[in-house]
């Protein structure tokens, strides 16, 4: 089944594949499809004992929302109207634990922690500490930085959480103010990530969503930021996921473009040791100066034929793709206590029906019903 369609009033634009060019057309929006179970994937799949999908691709990274709640309302992803879901909607801490456990029985080896912001789940300690004790490969974590304490951060270390990644989208505290829609400044964030150094954790990473006549004009500043403080800044593609659902092609500032306005003013050479999986194509500074810089090119150079991530939202739906249509409910069978076996088989079904790509750019892609917020960064 699809997810049911309509269309905004506002004409709004969007790249198309091959040549750049932009064209306009009415933003066309999916409500999500909610089926009691995905699709059964086939009988050698179920046999695998991993989590495949059916373009090849295994699925190693589970990226988990632990709350659809942020005090931030960022004009590209929340609007100040959005409700959030009920409490008692969302998973409870042994929930989110039954489905860490059950990927990694899977093959998954990676886990990221996401929201809304997670330091406002009430029980994160204990959930990373929970998962700090499963023996993965890598626990990270996104936040918005607006508070981070010395002592909770050396905390979340020692449970084996390994790293943070920090939402920075401008270094002008009346833009931080206007982006933000919050009372956290600039230096908050940035005070929170010397925290995060000071606690024990590796280079921490900044992730800046880049968008033209908003913040564009600022990709040297954190560049610079990055050599004078030795951060790993990420520059993100302003994608189609807000709640206001005002976005446009011409506000998407290319990664290529972001990467010449940088090397304006130093020069930039490719980093030796990306994984293929990897979001973004990483940068170093030819000069030997400290930092490291990602461009990650959703909309411009699409990267999903390398996709290993699994999205698992705050109340158990399964999205196989960020851009997914479709979505699968857990919850139900998280609460009737349903065995191992069938939640891992629910699990297999819903990443053998992992979509090819997001289609971005093309003529029948359709904007998520879910902000990003709602589904996990």
């Amino acid at each position: 089944m699809k997810g049911m369609e309509f269309s905004c009033l506002e004409s709004t634009e969007h790249w198309t594949t091959g040549p750049w060019r932009i064209i306009h057309q009415q933003m066309r929006v999916s409500l999500p499809t909610l089926e009691s179970s995905p699709p059964p994937a086939s009988l050698h799949q179920r046999s695998s004992g991993m989590l495949l999908d059916s373009h090849g691709r295994t699925i190693t990274d589970l990226r988990l929302s632990v709350t659809d709640r942020c005090n931030f309302r960022c004009t590209y992803c929340l609007d100040p109207g959005v409700r959030f879901l009920p409490r008692q909607e969302l998973l409870h801490l042994d929930e989110y634990v039954r489905i860490i456990k059950a990927c990694m029985n899977r093959g998954v080896r990676t886990l990221r922690l996401t929201g809304g912001e997670p330091t406002l789940y009430p029980e994160l300690d204990e959930l990373i500490a929970e998962a700090g004790s499963m023996n993965l490969d890598d626990m990270a974590m996104t936040t918005n930085g607006w508070s981070i304490q010395l002592d909770r951060a050396r905390q979340w270390l020692d449970s084996g959480l390994r790293r943070l990644t920090f939402s920075l989208d401008t270094l002008r505290e009346d833009r931080m103010k206007s982006i933000t829609r919050s009372k956290t400044t600039v230096q908050q964030v940035l005070r929170s990530i010397d925290i995060a150094r000071e606690a024990g954790f590796p280079r921490p990473k900044i992730n800046m969503v880049v968008m033209r006549d908003v913040n564009g004009d600022e990709v040297a500043d954190f560049a610079k930021l990055a050599r004078q403080r030795d951060l790993d800044v990420r520059f993100i593609e302003f994608m189609p996921l807000g709640s206001a659902r005002d976005w446009t092609a011409s506000t998407v500032q290319t990664a290529l473009e972001t990467r010449s306005a940088i090397e304006s003013n130093w020069k930039l050479v490719p980093f030796d040791g990306d994984q293929v999986s990897s979001t973004s194509v990483n940068w170093v500074f030819e000069d030997g100066a400290d930092g490291k810089l990602g461009f990650i090119a959703p909309v411009s150079q699409p990267f999903c034929g390398a996709c290993n991530r699994l999205r698992i939202t705050a109340e158990g739906k399964i999205r196989p793709c960020l851009f997914s249509h479709d979505e699968w409910d857990l919850k139900p069978m998280l609460r009737r206590s349903s065995s191992s076996d069938e939640l891992e088989r629910f699990l297999i079904d819903a990443a053998w029906n992992k979509q090819p790509g997001h289609a971005i750019g093309e003529d029948e892609f359709r904007q998520p019903e879910r902000s990003m917020s709602a589904i996990g960064g």
